[in-house]
């Protein structure tokens, strides 16, 4: 199983190198990610960009610009929409976010004659986070793309969540869907909505997956927490392997309080797209954009 984000990298390294169509790559952070994957044997990268931009980076990273095709376009948006199209088409095996705003990017997946995104899909965000000093891997969703998950979306993120954690060597993932209380609470739909989910889980309508809510942040990730609030008979408390929240405010606070005050590792990805799609933000680091490099590769069919 794999148990850090490192070993994402070498798990990915073996399924050989992946085309990756990079939007809009004009920034030193993205071009010495892209860069590092490449030499880490993951990719063969085409950056859509300002060319002269692009190279007056490399000089100054001390990056080979040979080792990127670089297709000169200076509009944000029209290197989304040609990395889009690359992909769509058969073209390239991944897709990545450079320098543009989240917005433009995300539209351009969106686009429907781009044909990237599939008719009544579901387009979410998965992400990978190595807590210190925590055991394994945690699947997160959805920090960034959906505000507020319906009841049916969510049985949807849990399909995304298990592939994720499959990849990772997970057999049944243990999935936590989030609520204010471990007790249930009829009046608050995170609750209410989670308990139905756990049935769900428990007569195999999800897939195979244990599925247990609601359950506060503590209790899905501490089994102190859980013994200390004496929640019984849950094989997912203290131990989860992924965490559902019900909106993009919880979430993204986690997400953002894991990295900046936890010292968390973070790999991200878009799924329910024909191919996966690298979502970092502009502010990440090198190696946060390596590790959904190779998130994204692991993913690539």
């Amino acid at each position: 199983m794999i148990t850090q984000l490192s070993q994402i990298v070498e798990e990915a390294r073996k399924r050989g190198r992946k085309r990756l169509a990079v939007a809009y790559g004009n920034d030193a952070h993205t071009l010495r990610a892209v860069f590092d994957a490449y030499l880490e044997g993951l990719v063969e990268p085409t950056v859509f960009g300002d060319k002269a931009q692009v190279l007056e980076v490399c000089r100054e990273e001390g990056i080979d610009p040979t080792v990127f095709a670089i297709v000169d376009e200076k509009n944000d948006v029209k290197c989304v929409q040609m990395a889009v199209s690359l992909v769509a088409t058969g073209g390239a095996d991944v897709l990545m976010k450079g320098l543009v705003s989240t917005d433009k990017y995300m539209r351009g997946i969106l686009n429907k004659e781009a044909g990237l995104f599939p008719p009544k899909g579901t387009l979410s965000h998965v992400s990978v986070v190595e807590l210190p000093a925590r055991g394994k891997l945690l699947c997160v969703a959805d920090v960034a793309v959906i505000p507020l998950p319906d009841f049916k979306q969510k049985t949807v993120l849990i399909k995304y969540l298990s592939t994720i954690a499959n990849s990772l060597g997970v057999v049944k993932p243990k999935i936590a869907c989030i609520a204010p209380s471990e007790q249930v609470l009829p009046n608050v739909v995170s609750s209410s909505e989670a308990a139905i989910l756990a049935k769900m889980g428990d007569r195999g309508q999800l897939g195979n997956v244990t599925v247990d809510g609601p359950l506060s942040l503590d209790v899905a990730l501490y089994a102190e927490a859980a013994q200390e609030k004496k929640v019984q008979g849950s094989a997912v408390a203290g131990d989860a392997d992924c965490l559902l929240f019900p909106n993009i405010e919880s979430g993204n606070v986690f997400f953002k309080s894991a990295t900046h005050f936890g010292g968390a590792d973070i790999a991200a990805i878009v799924v329910g797209t024909k191919v996966p799609c690298v979502l970092t933000s502009r502010g990440d680091t090198t190696r946060t954009k390596l590790y959904s490099i190779a998130l994204a590769c692991l993913q690539s069919s």
